[in-house]
């Protein structure tokens, strides 16, 4: 095999096993279960400012 194909079938490779790494990490993620958004304050925002200033 010549060093074009060999680069060709090893790029494929990697581009194979990083595409299943991504499909597994994914469904990993998934399992985890709802995704419950961060709480937000029930403050006003121009009265959080005025905190911090």
């Amino acid at each position: 095999m010549d060093r074009g194909k060999f680069v060709a079938v090893l790029t494929g490779a990697i581009s194979i096993l990083i595409a299943i790494a991504y499909l597994v990490i994914v469904q990993l993620l998934d399992f985890r279960g709802e995704m419950i958004p961060a709480p937000v304050s029930q403050l006003p925002s121009s009265h959080l400012v005025s905190i911090f200033n």
